[in-house]
């Protein structure tokens, strides 16, 4: 039953009505994660009538969450995040159902959680369940929303949209867990997993009322210093095969080597133009003496002028993960991706095989 007087500002809306609100109310989303992602999506969700949520979260309040967390207090410290999630959309609409999961999604839950609800939204800074959300979509044929924060940068995309592309098309290699830092290791702005979660809610009720267009095969970056976001476009994989648990890693828009390849090929030859695509603070810190500082990754499409078109380009950053995007960048403008390589330890990685190689302050 929809509650036509909470919602009017919906049912106003000509792409909405009352038929489209009634859909979202129908609608039954899981969210994997109640932190900092999951909260403006839990937020946001429950405020739109979505039917049914399902929240996914073993994690427990701590007192550093509050300063993006925003459907926790101070109160909740101590208390299961997707129990306290629970209490805040009961608290903000009783009629909305939710299902508090308070175990660790994992392989031998995962298909048996999802099932049963119409898409999956990514609250997580987790990257071996970001490729094991993105197989269990593609298995069971479900959408699912991603989202990622890191200081001051977001990304939003949406994954297997009716068949569409899926996480492992646009990251088809993943870095160790160890080289990839959390929010408790690098830091985050405060607002900016609101500006991000809003953008993955937005996205979710597109998908549910069918309008709009989906963020299907495009990443939308966001640059919370800036204030400006770029949205580049990637394709599927041709041919390729999913196997449970484990991303494919097949035909790619780009070539990925790792710190102990590139040197030896260094050594027998290889002389690619080297490039660092972190901040210009992070290069000040450490940096590989073989590398040239280019520009912060997003800002990739402005220094064109400085990367070659018709050879070899390795390109690093912290851990591989923004250095893919600013790979993006240059296949966007119209680079050749067999030209381009992702250095997919990143410094870290270097640092780990040639520590004479990096230069301090």
């Amino acid at each position: 039953m929809v509650d036509l007087n909470r919602h009017s500002r919906h049912v106003l809306l000509p792409q909405v009505g009352a038929e489209g609100q009634a859909k979202i109310s129908k609608a039954r989303i899981l969210c994997v994660g109640a932190g900092g992602l999951g909260s403006p999506v839990i937020q946001y969700l429950a405020a739109a009538g979505i039917g049914h949520l399902t929240i996914i979260d073993d994690d427990r309040v701590e007192i550093s969450n509050l300063q993006r967390q925003v459907i926790h207090g101070k109160s909740e410290i101590g208390i299961l995040k997707a129990e306290s999630a629970k209490r805040f959309v009961y608290k903000l609409d009783p009629s909305v159902s939710v299902d508090a999961i308070t175990e660790r999604l994992d392989e031998s839950n995962a298909e048996n959680l999802f099932r049963g609800h119409d898409i999956i939204i990514d609250g997580t800074d987790n990257i071996p369940t970001r490729y094991l959300i993105d197989d269990t979509c593609k298995i069971i044929g479900l959408p699912w929303v991603y989202g990622s924060v890191y200081r001051f940068e977001g990304q939003v995309s949406v994954f297997n949209y009716k068949g569409g592309p899926c996480y492992s098309d646009l990251f088809p290699e993943a870095p160790p867990p160890e080289l990839v830092p959390s929010c408790s290791e690098a830091g985050v702005l405060g607002v900016l997993p609101g500006f991000i979660g809003c953008m993955q809610v937005n996205e979710a009720l597109k998908i549910i009322l069918e309008i709009g267009e989906p963020l299907s095969g495009k990443l939308l970056v966001y640059d919370a210093l800036n204030s400006t976001q770029r949205i580049l476009k990637f394709g599927e994989i041709p041919n390729k095969q999913i196997e449970e648990s484990k991303p494919p890693h097949t035909e790619q828009m780009f070539q990925q080597i790792d710190s102990a390849t590139a040197i030896a090929k260094m050594k027998q030859g290889w002389s690619p133009t080297f490039i660092d695509v972190r901040s210009e603070q992070e290069n000040n810190e450490a940096k590989i003496s073989k590398a040239v500082y280019l520009c912060p990754h997003t800002e990739v499409a402005n220094s064109l002028e400085k990367v070659p078109k018709n050879s070899d380009v390795l390109v690093h950053c912290r851990s591989g993960m923004r250095s893919q995007i600013a790979i993006m960048h240059l296949i966007q403008a119209g680079y050749d991706g067999a030209n381009l390589y992702n250095l997919s330890d990143g410094i870290i990685g270097w640092a780990g095989v040639d520590p004479e190689g990096i230069i301090y302050g």
